[in-house]
């Protein structure tokens, strides 16, 4: 029978009645191989320490048991289970079982490594845990911190399970403790499984990690099931972004993971292929539910994505093929717009995805866009074509002049053969004399001079602008 097969029937007898808290704090070394499914190789180097609470509090009745008692028989079921397995190292850290609670005395030094970390030390643990007995106090965080020193200088997957029925009594932080430990260059990954615990308690752990409140047996067995075999197994993924042949050749795009709940980022890269076409391998937590954004144009994006323990899963984008929108002018020439700001869109939507300079290249999902000038007038060109792998070149013709002269200071308008107005002078004390930037096509110029007090006085003139010309226009009668 397998390991985990022995611990599920185990927990659905004992866990069921244990009134305790099992936080896991995993710490991987390194990105392991990737892999379809679970073997015996992934089991070598790993180190396990069990932080165990033996404060005054364990001695209370659950369900007419001590707690104490409830959680050695548990803890000792789970050390049988998983004796003998290869390159498997056990150890048992203890905290309030020296110094009996005096309130306003506790000791928050109380926490001794009984078992340092070996291999087949298994019955060492199981004896030490019948001879503790729950004295003290619950000095958690510092606990935590001194497990530091507890593990060998070794490249391995360390695992750190906290067994306890109560919180921080020492006024000091695991949050912080937990912070200390990335800021060394340690991945923490916590899970909290509460069982019977307060609202209040409950928020306590929510900054260390992940918490599951297990509310029955069976969702109890399910979580520490996922729990063990973590501890054991490494849980991967991988993001494979499908092109148009249904093949996982699309690459080199910015890629973030987040947790469903609490929308916090775990972790950002670009995504990346190898020489032989494998993609990245990342370790995962597979008890939370995750957000995976790809951050192609428009994004690619996945909600409530869950994984399978002990597996190497796959999450695939369909339709991830990109081609390339290259905006520019005729002849790909430079004018006075200069750095014009170009706008791509979704089709018919306001908002723009994104902005791009003139003659750059831009990869955006096969599909199409509508793409936005701010020339003068603006020109939004609709239903543009990109097909994956290819280029779709979105020119417009370059502009021509308007050079205008006026006697006076006036008000008026240059008007686009739409009637929309292209450029307004209507402060009166402008003259509106000038080289003006106008696309190709008709326009009118409408204007009256300040000091003229009747619309007669308007004058309308009809022009045609031509690409890379000026044309003239006088106002002065």
């Amino acid at each position: 029978m397998r390991a985990g097969d022995q611990i599920k029937q185990q927990a659905a007898i004992v866990y069921g009645r244990l009134a305790l808290v099992v936080c896991l704090l995993v710490t991987t070394s390194a990105v392991h191989a990737q892999r379809d499914d679970a073997s015996g190789d992934a089991e070598a180097n790993t180190h396990i320490l069990f932080v165990f609470d033996a404060s005054n509090s364990m001695n209370a009745f659950w369900e007419g048991k001590r707690k104490i008692e409830v959680a050695t028989s548990l803890l000792s079921e789970s050390l049988a289970s998983l004796y003998g397995i290869p390159g498997l190292k056990l150890g048992l850290r203890v905290y309030g079982h020296q110094t009996k609670f005096i309130q306003g005395e506790q000791d928050c030094d109380d926490t001794e490594l009984v078992v340092p970390l070996a291999e087949g030390n298994n019955l060492l643990i199981q004896k030490a845990l019948g001879r503790i007995q729950a004295r003290g106090t619950t000095p958690i965080a510092r606990s935590l911190e001194r497990t530091a020193a507890d593990f060998p200088a070794e490249d391995a997957r360390k695992v750190i399970v906290l067994i306890t029925d109560g919180i921080e009594a020492c006024d000091e932080d695991p949050c912080a403790v937990s912070r200390m430990l990335q800021e060394e260059g340690i991945v923490v990954k916590p899970f909290i499984i509460g069982i019977g615990l307060e609202e209040e308690y409950k928020d306590t752990f929510r900054c260390v990690g992940n918490f599951f409140d297990a509310a029955d047996p069976a969702t109890f067995e399910e979580v520490l099931d996922i729990v063990i075999e973590q501890a054991m197994l490494d849980t991967s993924f991988e993001v494979d972004l499908i092109d148009g042949e249904g093949e996982a050749t699309v690459t080199n795009v910015a890629t973030s993971l987040f947790d469903s709940n609490s929308g916090e980022l775990l972790e950002r890269f670009v995504h990346t292929l190898g020489p032989f076409g494998e993609t990245d391998t990342i370790p995962v937590d597979p008890v939370p539910t995750y957000r995976i954004v790809v951050h192609t144009i428009p994004p690619l994006e996945r909600d409530g994505v869950r994984f399978t323990p002990r597996k190497h899963n796959h999450v695939r984008f369909e339709n991830a093929g990109q081609g390339t929108i290259i905006p520019q002018f005729a002849r790909g020439e430079r004018n006075a717009y200069g750095g014009l700001p170009v706008a791509i869109h979704r089709p018919g939507e306001a908002e723009p995805l994104i902005t791009l300079g003139l003659n750059e290249r831009l990869k955006v999902l096969t599909g199409t866009y509508d793409v936005f000038f701010p020339t003068y007038p603006p020109m939004r060109l609709e239903g543009i074509e990109v097909k994956e792998d290819q280029e779709a070149p979105v020119i417009i013709p370059q502009p021509g002049y308007l050079q205008l002269d006026a006697a006076a200071a006036g008000y008026g308008s240059i008007l686009s053969e739409e009637g929309l107005v292209v450029y307004k002078w209507d402060v009166g004390t402008q003259n509106p004399s000038g080289r003006y930037l106008l696309q190709p096509g008709n326009y009118t110029v409408v204007y009256r001079s300040r000091s003229a007090r009747s619309m007669a006085f308007s004058q309308s003139k009809p022009i045609n602008i031509r690409s890379g010309f000026t044309t003239h226009l006088s106002l002065n009668g």
